[in-house]
């Protein structure tokens, strides 16, 4: 008779693409996202929170296939009804698909323009890779129901401040686009009919993602791949728009059209345009949003006019924006390099109509989470990592009642404190929990002390200092352990608190 095989143990693992966060990462965000709460709240917008999941109908980007949704998505199907078969179901991709579906259902009681800003995880049903997951914390601020320039002025002050706040000043730039100009300069380059908007879409795609690469590609190659196309160092081939030459250099123009003021930017992207109309209407709303930041006080060292700026250009419909973070960091290979890109955002009037049928105007503006956080940590900004808490050691369980007394009147002097709970036999394992907690005092009391009516109070950071170098007479003048009276404990506990070896 075969034995028959003990059940396989799962893996002690996340799922591919996923990773835990621990303490001081997890408070690290936190204060990132409430000092990031407090801009946006000055500027009077509302918290939203909404469902993680969403219909897939309603995130409106992806379509179900015949077995699944397109990748892209984490998606499920419903169980069949007696009707019809089940809804698909996802869980968000972002956090301005749930806004539209909100502004759209709650449109009769939501004020208009409904300002709100949202935090939280979103899922993308992606290929890993070093630095990227699947799911990731987005930062969020919308204004909905406003056609006015002054709303998308506002959210770039607005993010500025952002960055003021989280003590970056100097270190970054706001550039603002608009995709309105950019439609000015392919009708001008001869790849956009406004009687046939789809024509040409191809070759408009192609000259976006070149525009992209100008950074990586310099002028040399980006002209390249505007034209009949290019081939890299390794041999591959990357088709081209195939504009004439003529044609290349009006994009190329477009793109390094940025002059020391807002006013010079546009004169020049007013002349590149030329007779466009949809591009006229976007030089004229640049040259409003850079009067009213400027009548704020937001000059060129913290908000620019930038005509290079694209990325996600297809999905907006008025002025861009992307946020950088200027200051150099090492790569990989140990070469200087930008941090780049934090945050990005533009307006996207289309997206509610999608509900209701009706054109809703909307702006709004999300930020990388995680990458800002890192960004704080790469320039010393980050959160310190987080005191643990006051352990109040068992050195007799029959005594557990007046422990529990002790940490409740730490607690109640707002002092952060625990009594152990682990095994107490070995008094050696509860200083190690103590010191991987990172907890900066314990508190010891046996019988002994108890019969003479006083606590041993010990500065764990002090007594790491000592044991790491100090000399014996500064171990003679400040101690790390102290025998005080059991009524001077909370006094005792405070004090090395306030003054920290």
């Amino acid at each position: 008779m075969s034995k028959s095989k003990a059940p396989r143990r799962p893996r002690a693992e996340a799922p591919k693409g996923f990773r835990d966060y621990f303490g001081t990462e997890v408070t690290a965000r936190n204060e990132m996202l409430a000092k990031i709460a407090a801009v946006y709240h000055r500027y009077g917008f509302d918290p939203l929170e909404t469902s993680a999941v969403e219909t897939v109908e309603a995130l409106g980007k992806f379509l179900p296939d015949v077995d699944r949704p397109n990748a892209g998505v984490f998606a499920w199907q419903e169980d069949e009804g007696e009707s019809k078969a089940g809804d698909w179901m996802a869980l968000r991709y972002d956090l301005t698909a749930p806004l539209a579906r909100v502004a759209a259902q709650y449109r009769n009681d939501l004020p208009s323009p409904y300002r709100r800003y949202a935090m939280g995880p979103v899922w993308r049903n992606e290929k890993p890779g070093p630095g990227r997951f699947r799911q990731f914390y987005q930062c969020d601020a919308d204004t909905v129901g406003s056609g006015n320039v002054a709303a998308d002025a506002e959210i770039c002050a607005m993010l500025s401040d952002v960055f003021e706040e989280l003590g970056l000043g100097g270190d970054y730039i706001v550039r603002i686009n608009n995709r309105k100009v950019l439609n000015g300069v392919m009708e001008a380059a001869g790849v956009l009919d406004p009687a046939d908007p789809s024509k040409f879409e191809e070759e408009r795609g192609i000259v976006l993602r070149a525009i992209d690469k100008l950074d990586r590609l310099g002028e040399s190659g980006v002209r390249a791949l505007l034209g009949e196309g290019r081939k890299d160092e390794s041999g591959d081939y990357t088709k081209g728009a195939g504009l004439p030459a003529s044609a290349a250099d009006t994009v190329l123009a477009f793109t390094g059209a940025r002059r020391d003021s807002g006013a010079e930017t546009c004169a020049v992207l007013r002349e590149l345009v030329g007779g466009s109309v949809i591009g006229a209407e976007g030089v004229a709303e640049l040259e409003e949003m850079a009067r009213l930041l400027e009548a704020q006080g937001y000059g060129a060292d913290r908000i620019v006019i930038d005509p290079s700026v694209v990325r996600g250009l297809g999905y907006y419909t008025g002025p861009v924006y992307e946020a950088e973070l200027t200051f150099e960091i090492l790569d990989e290979k140990g070469r200087k390099r930008q941090f780049g890109s934090v945050a990005g955002g533009g307006r996207y009037d289309d997206l509610v109509k999608r509900f209701t049928g009706q054109a809703v105007p909307a702006t709004g503006v999300s930020i990388g989470v995680d990458r800002l956080l890192a960004a704080l940590a790469a320039k010393g900004q980050g959160a310190k990592p987080a005191l643990g808490p006051v352990v109040v050691t068992v050195m007799d369980r029959a005594r557990m009642t007046e422990y529990q007394a002790m940490v409740g009147e730490l607690r109640r002097a707002g002092i952060r404190a625990e009594v152990y709970l682990g095994n107490p036999k070995n008094f050696g394992n509860q200083l190690k929990y103590a010191d991987k907690r990172g907890s900066p005092v314990a508190i010891i009391q046996g019988s002994n002390e108890a019969e003479a009516g006083v606590v041993q109070v010990k500065d764990l950071v002090l007594g790491a200092k000592i044991a790491e170098s100090a000399s014996l007479e500064e171990w003679k003048s400040r101690p790390a352990q102290v025998e005080v009276k059991r009524e001077d404990l909370v006094a005792t506990v405070q004090a090395m608190l306030d003054d920290p070896a």
